[in-house]
């Protein structure tokens, strides 16, 4: 039986823990950003336009303004001063709408903001924003469908810096193709798809004097205090953002959106704290989205399997006026070796709202894609897929001519044909049965980047032998205060009970964005320096303290274990806990900073950095009504090392799910007359529920990279969604003979 003393050492990393913030999540204590209330708070609704190419000729107000209760009604001419914002330097002030809120009277794309209604109550507010009537000179807009590429120069900007639209290249791509005895060349399909967070977009903002502060659902809360510093020409110091809970966000809530100038410039206006919460609606119009991709793949190979030309060309949907970039063939040019590589983008503007980042961006696309390609071409071949990846696995990163800081997804597919029975597959269409229905199996790898964004933190060790860490990032839901708590009790001894964690406020510690599966990779490093600092500074007190056990030693005698100081000489056994020293030296705490520089997007690496995984799926085909399931799942990480299995299990399950909406359901389509998103609901926008949840085995692989941190950890939050949509349509093509190519996969294919 294990001691006391080794029951409080054992380590908390890489053990299934619940979530610390659950008591207060389950009993309503956790507060969103909407449950913040304040004394005089008013509410604001915004005015939509409902049109989605045209003017604003004029704009009728008085109506609105005549209601009890309405404070104001904002627009282009009373909104007072917002300024423009631009990027800047160390991957700060990204922003995917910039222009600012009632800039011009041009109408972009339906539902954008034209006015905003600002009363004492909610109920109000909404009367008054419908009161308002507005008239258009209004063209057709552009929403059509089928993507062609815009003329546009070989460089081009986009959201986080100036792109070559020429991607990647390598090689003699074409002379490739054109002489390669097996050629494979087909164009993929992925919707327009909608964030649809639980969450609602919302802001509180509140002036005092020259001080913002903005209650704000947000997965970065630094980037958006440097955004709207400079939205509202303040220095970043006079703004403070707080998001204590987010729930959830899949990248829409990444970057600021138009609702949170137009919340500060009305309480600037007003005087009052002022509430601005989006509709479920507004959501499918403003905040962001998926775009449309079309992608064409040529693959060239000998006949025994091997690649010897790749060519990805892709164009994807973009709004009038931004630039987000969906790099759809982020991944293309060393998820698999190929000699001769060529990898180019192209944008068609259309009359919607911006894109922006969604779950696994650019990459989840492209892998579809390519990875659909790869099934096709395995089927061609009469090859089992697996033994093509396994014959085309790269030695290197062939792009960048760099080794890969780790690579194990030759044991990912390993791993997942053992579990799956992946050898029991017989590859001719519709050959293998079950309880009356037909099987379909299918498979695709997976990858998904690891890096570090800058993150700093501090950490507090307490009189009372508590531990009290902070940074400010933000828990979007995935379970980034657990993390930290586990990164605290790790290096401090103490149980996870007695950690207190503070995210999700700007006045804290300068923390990372939650987004690109990075945020948890880059917070280890600048929790463990906080963490050694504090300790170092605990030693130093413990030598100096005047009746201190430790008084009349050098801080290099001393050790600090399972939260207790010991000399080396005497053993951790005899340690003194650290709470007792501070109590003695009548102090009560001690603090530590930490900071941890970014890797990511550095042009001097020395490895490339990412995780791999594949996913093995079934579906169940029942012909005589037109029912396709996916029946089951077995997914395979190499994501390093997994600090809390029990939320990566979930993250990855989570991921699946979201597969399934993507690969079967997800669509949203625009109105070709005004321009309207038509399923703008929940009802008509169909996601994957419970129901469609099947059995779904995670198995994760234990390859630590200690070149992301000292832990070898790496993110999980988008990698399980990368691929799995081409492992269902081969699995769809096993069960039916038909190959879907456009996404979701509908009834009509399946009765063509």
């Amino acid at each position: 039986m294990p001691t006391t003393q080794e029951k409080i050492t054992a380590s908390p990393i890489g053990r299934d823990t619940p979530r610390v913030d659950g008591p207060r999540k389950v009993s309503g204590r956790a507060q969103y950003t909407a449950d913040f209330h304040f004394p005089g708070m008013l509410y604001a609704v915004p005015v939509e336009a409902t049109i989605a190419n045209g003017r604003i000729v004029k704009l009728d107000t008085a109506a609105a303004e005549k209601m009890p209760g309405v404070r104001a009604i904002l627009h282009r001419e009373n909104i007072g001063k917002i300024f423009s914002s631009v990027l800047e330097q160390g991957f700060e002030g990204v922003c995917e709408e910039r222009r600012p809120p009632f800039e011009d009277d041009v109408v972009r794309y339906y539902g954008q903001y034209i006015a905003l209604a600002v009363a004492d109550t909610f109920e109000t507010a909404k009367a008054a924003a419908d009161a308002v009537r507005a008239t258009y000179t209004k063209e057709k807009p552009n929403v059509e469908t089928h993507l062609e590429a815009d003329n546009e120069p070989d460089t081009v900007a986009t959201t986080f810096e100036e792109r070559n639209r020429l991607d990647s290249k390598r090689g003699d791509p074409d002379g490739a193709f054109a002489s390669a005895p097996v050629k494979l060349d087909q164009t993929y399909v992925t919707p327009s798809e909608t964030h649809n967070p639980l969450e609602l977009h919302s802001t509180t903002a509140i002036w005092d004097g020259s001080m913002l502060t903005l209650y704000e659902s947000s997965q970065g809360v630094v980037n958006l205090r440097g955004v709207l510093a400079q939205m509202f020409g303040l220095p970043k110091e006079n703004v403070r953002v707080i998001t204590k809970f987010v729930g959830s966000g899949f990248g829409s809530k990444l970057w600021p959106w138009t609702q949170c100038p137009l919340a500060a410039a009305a309480a600037r206006q007003v005087g009052k704290p002022v509430k601005l919460v989006l509709s479920r609606k507004m959501m499918f119009q403003s905040v962001g989205h998926r775009p449309r991709t079309q992608q064409r793949v040529r693959l060239g190979a000998t006949r025994d399997g091997k690649l010897v030309s790749l060519q990805h060309d892709y164009i994807y949907q973009r709004s009038m006026l931004e630039v987000h970039h969906e790099d759809c063939g982020e991944a293309t040019p060393f998820q698999y070796s190929v000699p001769n590589l060529r990898v180019t983008f192209g944008r068609a503007k259309r009359n919607v709202g911006a894109g922006a980042d969604m779950r696994g961006p650019g990459r989840v696309p492209g892998l579809y894609a390519t990875e659909s390609a790869m099934n096709e071409l395995a089927d061609q071949l009469k090859m089992d897929p697996v033994k093509l990846r396994i014959l085309n696995e790269p030695k290197i990163d062939e792009s960048k001519g760099i080794p890969f800081s780790s690579r194990h997804l030759l044991e990912c597919f390993a791993l997942g044909t053992e579990k799956f029975g992946w050898s029991k597959r017989t590859p001719e269409v519709g050959s293998m049965k079950r309880d009356g229905l037909t099987l379909g199996w299918g498979m695709a790898g997976c990858s998904w980047i690891a890096g570090r964004f800058s993150a700093a933190a501090s950490l507090q060790l307490r009189d009372d032998g508590s531990v009290r860490v902070a940074s400010a990032t933000q828990d979007i839901g995935t379970g980034t205060y657990t993390i930290l708590a586990q990164l605290a009790a790790q290096k401090t001894g103490v149980p996870l009970a007695k950690v207190e964690v503070a995210l999700g406020d700007t006045a804290l510690p300068e923390g990372p964005l939650s987004g690109g599966s990075m945020a948890t990779e880059s917070v280890v490093p600048a929790v463990f320096a906080a963490a050694d600092n504090a300790i170092g500074s605990l030693l130093t007190i413990a030598t100096t303290t005047p009746g201190s056990p430790f008084e009349k030693r050098k801080s290099d005698d001393l050790g600090f274990e399972g939260g207790r100081v010991f000399a080396k000489a005497d053993g951790a056994a005899k340690g003194v806990p650290f709470g007792d020293l501070l109590k003695r030296a009548n102090l009560r705490m001690v603090s530590g900073n930490g900071k941890s520089e970014a890797t990511f997007g550095d042009p001097k690496a020395k490895f490339s950095t990412h995780s791999f995984g594949a996913h093995f799926v079934e579906v169940t085909w029942q012909p005589e009504i037109v029912r396709l399931r996916v029946s089951r799942v077995v997914s395979v990480m190499d994501a390093g090392r997994i600090i809390n299995p029990l939320a990566g299990r979930n993250q990855i399950e989570g991921a699946v799910v979201m597969g399934i909406g993507m690969a079967m359901l997800e669509h949203t389509s625009y109105d070709p007359q005004n321009g309207a998103p038509i399923n703008s609901n929940l009802a008509d926008y169909v996601v994957a529920v419970n129901a469609d949840a099947p059995p779904i085995e995670v198995h994760f692989l234990d390859f630590p990279d200690k070149e992301i941190n000292e832990l070898g950890a790496r993110g999980i939050g988008e990698i399980g969604l990368a691929g799995f949509a081409a492992a269902i349509t081969a699995a769809v093509h096993h069960a039916t003979g038909v190959r879907v190519r456009e996404l979701p996969v509908k009834i009509e294919n399946l009765l063509a």
